[in-house]
């Protein structure tokens, strides 16, 4: 794979057939809107594991719909380090960090070989206009970016390590179900470090929690794959907050 835009007759999906369209367009759309949609969005781009999707200070054009794979969005802190500030996959958009300043104000890197939908800005601007089911939908889309930093805080501020790794495996189990994969056994796309680095954990606590959820039989871990044997038991861990938190 490469991160060239595919030739005009090899395998773009479009909205009127794309499996993912439900979760990041609009329902209701008419044959005649879907059409409009399909001429405006880009043709799919692949990027391998490891490629940058955007860099913080890249000026903003376009927003990416991940049709494929996993993505990470991070910035440098102070000292250098990165500081993973979220998790994407397939289904949910990505860029709309980029809007108020007109540039990007994080990376996003693809962490498996991934594809990505464009969608420019500006031209998706005027067909809102158009199809105002549409522009509400993008209004609840940025509304839950809002949400999102809200939950993030909460999961920082308020939560001890237990909770927080909890409410980080749920939050995913959620939405890989709602994708249609299996929400108790999954396969974790991030590094042990990369979720420490979101959580505000240490690398080494996040390994021992794990290993503690694992003796107590909520969870059976091997590498990266994940399976919740005991859901409920981390539903329970995590009962003071109303929904596990987006990451």
């Amino acid at each position: 794979m490469n991160d060239q835009l595919f030739h005009p007759h090899s395998l773009k999906v479009t909205c009127s057939n794309c499996s993912l369209r439900e979760l990041c367009l609009p329902v209701g759309l008419s044959r005649e809107e879907l059409s409009q949609l399909d001429a405006v969005i880009r043709q799919s781009r692949r990027l391998k594991r490891g490629e940058y999707l955007f860099r913080s200070g890249e000026g903003f054009r376009s927003l990416f719909a991940v049709r494929t794979g996993f993505f990470k969005t991070s910035v440098a802190s102070q000292d250098g380090r990165e500081q993973v500030t979220g998790f994407h996959m397939s289904g949910e958009l990505m860029g709309l960090d980029g809007i108020s300043a007109n540039v990007h104000g994080c990376d996003a890197i693809a962490l498996e070989d991934s594809e990505v939908c464009e969608l420019p800005f500006s031209r998706m601007e005027s067909l809102g206009r158009e199809i105002p089911s549409l522009q509400h939908h993008f209004y609840r889309l940025m509304s839950r970016e809002i949400v999102r930093d809200q939950s993030v805080m909460l999961l920082l501020g308020n939560m001890k390590a237990e909770e927080r790794l909890a409410a980080f495996l749920l939050n995913l189990s959620s939405r890989l179900s709602s994708r249609g994969f299996s929400a108790n056994d999954f396969i974790l796309r991030m590094s042990r470090e990369e979720i420490g680095s979101f959580l505000g954990l240490k690398l080494e606590t996040v390994s021992r929690t794990l290993s503690k959820f694992a003796q107590q039989g909520w969870l059976s871990v091997d590498h990266k794959h994940i399976k919740l044997e005991q859901p409920e038991a981390l539903k329970a861990l995590v009962s003071g907050c109303s929904q596990a938190p987006s990451v």
